[in-house]
């Protein structure tokens, strides 16, 4: 798969904080990042695709809480198995996400689908938020979870 360059600004400049040449601007938040939305009857689920970091997150927070209104009930589940990078803003975003959902809104916890072998359960175990979160390891899983 080829992956398009990120677009200039209105005006044909560079992006605030692109560094050198078109060919080596930043790319843009939508190529780093994608989240998808499937609503079913007994959850909502997010896939996530891309990499975590300080630009993204702030979209990976938007797309969750943007979920919380539309439960009604239903489990949110977040599959960060596509997920390549998952930095601090990451574990910053699933950690007020995860109190949200269960202290300020009344939802159960939110389902984690992570694999051991991706770089997203790593930060998750050695930051000590696997025991806030409940960590699955397909989203097949989570969702038979009652």
């Amino acid at each position: 798969m080829v992956q398009e360059e990120g677009r200039s600004p209105a005006g044909g400049g560079r992006e605030p904080g692109a560094e050198g040449s078109a060919a080596t601007r930043v790319p843009a938040r939508e190529q780093l990042m994608t989240v998808t939305v499937d609503e079913r009857d007994e959850a909502v689920v997010l896939t996530v695709t891309g990499e975590v970091d300080g630009l993204t997150a702030p979209r990976l927070q938007d797309a969750i809480c943007g979920v919380f209104d539309r439960l009604d009930g239903r489990v949110l589940v977040v599959d960060l198995t596509s997920v390549g990078f998952f930095g601090s803003p990451g574990l910053h975003t699933l950690t007020v996400s995860a109190r949200e959902a269960v202290e300020q809104r009344g939802h159960r916890p939110l389902r984690i689908v992570v694999d051991d072998t991706r770089p997203v359960v790593r930060p998750i175990r050695h930051s000590g938020l696997d025991a806030l979160l409940a960590l699955y390891h397909d989203v097949p899983t989570a969702l038979r979870d009652r």
